[in-house]
């Protein structure tokens, strides 16, 4: 059979039907060395239709249902008969009724098996009895004995048989787990992907698209009265132009970011604040704090792209006059805080899309030139609350990613404050070049 059973199971079952075979065969040889041809003619029939059974079981689609357990039902009536037809006219088949205790109990439900068992136990009995003329303590013992041991044995394997079918169910459903759980962690590392490559375009393609508009449109308004001021933008969009084009190469080549790839964070932050301040009317200052240390690049990456995507949305929302940069170095950590004077928004209402971003600047980092708002309108955009808008969204993203936090500050009329808090690692080196 290629059901799949245990050795030990397997084992057990063919020992069962070798145990017939040999019995069989036994009884067989003795009616033959009796002179009793029509006996062993009778015996090689049971056995055909022993075997015949085997045969036709091993080749039934469906193990175990219904079509398996009528036929065996039938078959093992039919072997019933016959054996009690031999062991009727040759004591010597009456000891076939061992192995057909099994079939009892492997086909039968346990409330007919056992009586089943007792009756061909007495019949049995009967059949040794009535061949010695009359029932003896050993023609007794013997087939009682055979079906307790028998009965033993069934529930033994009844019981083996139970547990190897639960171990089976339980290997499928684990295969099957096992399976979603592979799909499931396909789709997350899709959407993380999808997500990942969504912040990127955000904030070096769009950014810098939004950049370049600016540009051209303060160059078309300069054109007639002030040439030389619109030429001056027309060459600034042409760089934007290129650094934007080198920013999508590189975004396919999975490549560090221009800015950052010949010079340090803090020099590449400087430029992006000149920039701003040359697409607008925005005024916008960069400043320094703290001793610089030498960060990993992801942390550099990171607080680039928030400053890109900060000072983009100061540029195409918030009319501010004036705008400051500031990166400021601590004892454990370093903080990215970009302001605006502009017109601000309420972070309590639902903010139009992308707006400045802006998050509440850590107390340890006063801006002494520029009053701030006070702490209403405060909104933490960290691991706990959800952004305002992609913009705000990527921002979080980014620095959530690196066990830090993103802080909005923003009162209508007041400006806004965006403040992206990043625990240095404990591997960050000193003395970080401003190139």
């Amino acid at each position: 059979m290629d059901f799949p059973f245990p050795p030990a199971l397997r084992l057990l079952r063919w020992a069962i039907h070798g145990t017939f075979a040999v019995l069989l065969v036994i009884a067989i040889a003795g009616v033959v060395r009796s002179g009793g041809t029509a006996l062993a003619v009778g015996g090689v029939l049971l056995g055909v239709l022993y075997g015949g059974g085997i045969v036709i079981e091993g080749r039934l689609p469906h193990f175990g249902g219904r079509t398996h357990l009528t036929l065996g039902r039938i078959w093992l009536v039919a072997i019933t008969l016959g054996w009690a037809v031999l062991a009727l006219h040759a004591p010597k088949f009456v000891w076939l009724a061992f192995p057909l205790f099994f079939a009892y109990l492997h086909l039968l439900p346990l409330a007919v098996a056992l009586p089943g068992v007792a009756v061909l136990t007495a019949a049995a009995i009967a059949a040794a009895g009535w061949h010695e003329g009359g029932v003896h303590a050993p023609q007794v013992i013997g087939p009682s004995l055979g079906a307790a041991v028998a009965t033993l044995m069934a529930l033994v394997y009844k019981a083996l048989y139970s547990e190897s079918e639960q171990r089976r169910l339980l290997i499928d459903d684990l295969v099957r787990t096992r399976g979603m759980l592979v799909k499931a962690e396909s789709d997350a590392a899709r959407l993380a992907e999808r997500e990942r490559l969504a912040r990127e375009i955000h904030d070096t393609l769009a950014q810098g698209m939004s950049s370049i508009i600016l540009l051209l449109r303060a160059a078309r308004r300069d054109l007639r009265v002030r040439p030389d001021d619109a030429e001056q933008r027309i060459a600034e969009a042409e760089r934007a132009a290129q650094e934007n084009l080198q920013e999508a190469r590189n975004f396919v080549r999975a490549l560090a970011p221009p800015a950052l790839q010949q010079s340090s964070l803090i020099a590449a932050l400087r430029r992006v604040s000149d920039s701003a301040a040359a697409g607008t009317t925005t005024r916008v200052r960069f400043e320094v704090s703290g001793t610089p240390v030498r960060l990993p690049a992801e942390y550099d990456v990171a607080l680039l792209r928030i400053a890109q995507g900060a000072l983009g949305n100061v540029g195409r929302h918030s009319g501010a006059d004036n705008a400051r940069v500031t990166l400021t170095y601590l004892d454990d950590m370093v903080v990215l805080d970009i302001y605006d004077d502009g017109r601000g928004f309420d972070p309590a209402a639902q903010p139009a899309p992308e707006t400045p971003a802006p998050e509440t600047p850590s107390p340890e980092i006063p801006s002494p030139e520029i009053p701030r708002p006070e702490t209403a309108g405060a909104e933490t955009v960290g691991a706990e609350t959800a952004g305002t808008g992609f913009g705000l969204r990527a921002m979080r993203d980014r620095v959530t990613l690196l066990g830090g936090a993103l802080t909005v500050e923003s009162v209508p009329g007041e400006g806004t404050a965006v403040v992206a808090t990043l625990p240095l690692p404990h591997q960050a080196g000193e003395g970080e070049e401003d190139r």
